[in-house]
């Protein structure tokens, strides 16, 4: 999910598993050797929002050092390359996202053997459209009814069908195509809203009461297609869905992984937290058998 964007199965795993876990059986590359990672995607990998910030990266991609990229690579030991950046889309992968910022693609070599992302979030503005759309239509109605809905309908999802799988597929046979010996781990959206409407969440997510599952399907969506594109191109979907219920924006602050838009405590909303950057770092470690 974007720094400008309010975004943003356990795992499905590759037919080339059992070759795949003899590379990333442990901590250490088979020369004895750290092992070569790569981390690349949007501001979900990069923990936008949260502090310490990377010195090493462009302010603009406001990229955190308590990434869950961070996290893996401090357990496992890995020689982590971060190319994360807030706001990445999937054509940002070959192109420059911003001046100075070098393709994501351009971090992956022949000898990369992990690589980590997530992205598509930020094609299309889905999460920034969803989530400014339905608070706006939710405002104007005070939080009752289903506005944003009867509104867009089914819009974002014939987005994500028609644009965003397409490219997020696309972007993941590139990194195959740059990094082909590595193992390839592309992680869903944590959940940003409840299942329903829960009492006194309109205050921090103003989403009227009845466009909260419609906003909870269009996440669902954008996961299916990520999940989609993973499957299709011999990737690990890491699945956030049943781990992450009942640590969306709308949970109290010791318990929620995504920051709410209001009273949050990032400084970039709608976001994961420390607490969520360290729950996905655990269930890709868990996917790809490093632990």
């Amino acid at each position: 999910m974007a720094i400008r964007a309010f975004g943003g199965r356990v795992a499905a795993v590759a037919a080339t598993a059992g070759a795949a876990l003899v590379t990333l059986g442990g901590p250490a590359h088979a020369t004895g050797q750290p092992l070569p990672y790569v981390a690349l995607g949007d501001s979900y990998s990069a923990a936008s929002g949260v502090l310490p910030l990377d010195p090493s990266a462009s302010p603009l991609c406001a990229r955190s050092t308590a990434n869950y990229p961070h996290v893996i690579a401090a357990r496992t030991g890995a020689a982590l390359k971060d190319a994360t950046c807030g706001g990445a889309q999937t054509k940002d992968f070959a192109g420059s996202q911003y001046p100075g910022v070098a393709p994501q693609l351009d971090a992956l070599s022949d000898d990369t053997r992990l690589v980590t992302l997530t992205i598509g979030g930020n094609d299309n503005n889905t999460f920034i459209n969803t989530i400014l759309a339905c608070a706006s239509a939710g405002i104007a109605t005070a939080g009752q009814g289903d506005p944003c809905r009867t509104l867009y309908g089914d819009s974002f999802a014939k987005d994500i069908d028609g644009k965003t799988y397409p490219a997020v597929k696309a972007a993941l046979e590139a990194v195959r195509n740059k990094a082909p010996k590595a193992r390839v781990a592309v992680l869903g959206y944590p959940w940003i809203m409840p299942a329903k409407a829960q009492a006194g969440c309109f205050l921090k997510m103003p989403i009227a009461s009845g466009d909260v599952p419609y906003v909870r399907d269009i996440q669902t969506h954008l996961n299916e297609a990520v999940r989609r594109a993973a499957a299709e191109t011999g990737s690990t979907y890491v699945d956030l869905g049943t781990a992450s219920e009942g640590h969306d924006a709308c949970q109290s602050s010791g318990t929620r992984w995504v920051e709410p838009a209001l009273f949050g405590t990032n400084f970039v909303p709608v976001h994961p937290n420390a607490r969520g950057e360290a729950a996905m770092a655990d269930l890709t470690t868990d996917a790809l058998g490093l632990r």
